[in-house]
């Protein structure tokens, strides 16, 4: 019995050594070009009640009790879910909001587990369109560390953002092609 408990108390050990030695932070970014101006794509991401329109967290959970509060776009705007396992529980606050340029937000989630992170959005003129850079980073602790090494957060959130910037693209290029 005292082999099996010093084998499992050394496991332990190592397991949460590996642990410690995973980064302590992280950032996961998409791009996309988008066939529209900074100034129609910036007021999707800047007006939080149009996130329901391309989130691929709305079509998650498209019973997931959604408020908003404070202003209706820019710095202050805060949008809060409660939602199912997929999309969880939490909040985005606007904090910096640079017209056709840039969207920061402070991310606070509550569920499935507790963080914050910062997201944002800049918006770059293309010849093209204008390219789109979606990133969220912050810091992992332990818990977030462990869970790194079980799942592929980096590979599950970015596909997230290339379906949302896929659903973007779709609502301000149509919006580009009626105001032609």
């Amino acid at each position: 019995m005292k082999k099996i408990l010093g084998v499992l108390i050394l496991a332990l050990v190592v397991f949460a050594a590996i642990v410690a030695m995973q980064p302590n932070e992280f950032r996961i970014t998409r791009s996309a070009t988008l066939l529209a101006l900074p100034e129609t794509i910036f007021a999707q991401v800047n007006t939080l009640q149009n996130w329901e329109a391309w989130s691929p967290w709305a079509r998650l959970d498209p019973n997931a009790k959604v408020s908003y509060e404070g202003p209706s776009e820019g710095v202050g705007a805060i949008m809060r879910w409660n939602g199912n396992m997929d999309v969880g529980a939490g909040s985005m606050t606007i904090t910096e909001s640079t017209p056709a340029s840039l969207v920061r937000f402070q991310l606070d989630f509550l569920k499935p587990m507790e963080n914050t992170s910062t997201a944002e959005f800049s918006f770059t003129p293309q010849s093209d369109g204008t390219l789109v850079t979606w990133s969220m980073h912050g810091t992992n602790n332990f818990l977030g560390k462990a869970m790194g090494l079980i799942f592929d957060c980096e590979k599950m959130v970015g596909e997230q953002f290339e379906k949302g910037l896929t659903n973007l693209k779709s609502v301000v290029e149509v919006q580009a092609e009626t105001a032609s």
